[in-house]
């Protein structure tokens, strides 16, 4: 928003170019018209839409745009050449604008046609807006400037997902707490029984290779020792609460149990510094939501007193 009206404040109008959901083709329920009063409320200033991003439709808007407006373009994952980071489609977005702004963090990471590869046709009109330049800020706070003791968390279904991110925080942190579904490769590697629960079988040795980097750098790794088990991958399943290395056959892991909580809970409250990244089971489904929101719960109040948590 603060980027938007400096934008206005300085002279200028604005384009606006946004994701919504994953939409396959031109769906109205993910068509961003549906917010363009929101929007208009939030920054104060009604915006313009157009439903489309690219075409003589959007030509026309852009050409009747004074300084001070908003244009909102159709989203653009309603054409698959934003996803798949098409450079025709990105030059085709390029004409809209003289400057070049980036204040999407959370897509910052993908190499969308509409964030890294559009910027090839930017040469010298390009930076990146005040979320963005916070968010940056706040990393670095974590990674680089961080009283300690330092503390992530990385949950989610998958090691090989946050392997990029283990290996360059591995160094900068005292404590990692790993959850969700990576769990269950973790606890295989070590020669636990997971039953039916998630697991990245190709990846047990990096599991291990993890554990033993850890040691190395003198990084304790926690992981889940009870587990929610359900008889199926749904809210209606029957479950039962065991050990994480006991899991019988027929059975998967889906989220924490109650010692878990616990255990991290304790870690997480002597802790100066946390980043959190990903959920500690499917908690999507009400019954297996319990370890992520005690978690959230844990590091709220490690932050009431004094820690200083960052969660993406």
């Amino acid at each position: 928003k603060s980027t938007i009206i400096k934008v206005l404040e300085d002279g200028g109008s604005c384009v606006l170019m946004s994701h919504l959901g994953r939409p396959k083709g031109k769906e109205d329920q993910f068509s961003l018209g549906h917010i363009v009063a929101e929007v208009s409320k939030n920054i104060g200033v009604k915006v313009k839409f157009v439903n489309d991003c690219i075409g003589d439709k959007v030509k026309e808007a852009i050409a009747s745009l004074q300084n001070g407006e908003i244009l909102l373009l159709e989203n653009l994952r309603f054409y698959p050449e934003e996803k798949a980071g098409d450079v025709a489609f990105a030059e085709k977005l390029s004409k809209w604008g003289d400057i070049y702004v980036n204040d999407a963090f959370g897509t910052a990471h993908r190499a969308h046609a509409s964030t890294a590869v559009i910027a090839q046709f930017f040469t010298d009109n390009k930076c990146f807006g005040n979320l963005l330049a916070t968010e940056i800020e706040s990393i670095d706070k974590v990674l680089n400037d961080a009283e300690k003791p330092v503390t992530a968390i990385l949950g989610g279904a998958k090691v090989s997902s946050k392997i990029g991110v283990i290996e360059n925080i591995i160094e900068k942190v005292d404590h990692i707490i790993v959850g969700g579904g990576m769990t269950f490769t973790f606890i295989k590697a070590l020669g636990g029984n997971i039953g039916n629960s998630l697991v990245e079988d190709d990846k047990l040795s990096l599991a291990l290779a993890i554990l033993k980097l850890a040691k190395e750098k003198n990084t304790e790794i926690h992981l889940p020792v009870d587990a929610i088990i359900a008889d199926a991958f749904s809210n209606d399943a029957n479950t039962q609460t065991v050990d994480t290395t006991k899991i019988p056959e027929g059975w998967m892991g889906l989220d924490c149990g109650p010692k878990t909580s616990e255990n991290f809970a304790t870690v997480i409250a002597k802790s100066k510094t946390i980043l959190w990244n990903g959920p500690l089971g499917v908690f999507e489904l009400e019954n297996f939501s319990k370890g992520t929101i005690e978690l959230g719960n844990a590091i709220s109040k490690a932050t009431e007193n004094g820690a200083f948590s960052l969660v993406g």
